[in-house]
């Protein structure tokens, strides 16, 4: 079993937040209530990022498709090559939600 080093009652609340949201507009909701119009931004960034970078697509293109810096892209990079595996497993199932339509 994976433990993360975030792990703590207030981090539970927030992971238990999320597990109970059923639809896209559920989440926009939270997000909109929960985090900053640029918080949002920037996570959203990060996804696309971990996804150019599985696709094996160069720093300069994904700053250039993305505007994001080369130090948001190194520290993706870093993620998912020592990290805790979740863009992953998220990207995974994302790749698999897509082949199923």
């Amino acid at each position: 079993m994976y433990t993360s080093k975030l792990m703590n009652e207030n981090t539970d609340r927030l992971v238990d937040a999320l597990l109970k949201l059923e639809t896209r507009e559920e989440c926009y909701r939270l997000l909109e209530d929960l985090l900053t119009f640029r918080e949002v931004e920037d996570l959203s960034q990060r996804i696309q990022v971990a996804k150019l970078l599985t696709d094996k697509v160069t720093y300069t293109e994904i700053t250039q498709i993305t505007g994001a810096s080369s130090a948001t892209i190194g520290r993706v990079n870093r993620a998912l090559m020592y990290g805790a595996d979740g863009y992953k497993m998220i990207l995974q199932r994302m790749n698999e939600k897509d082949t199923d339509k």
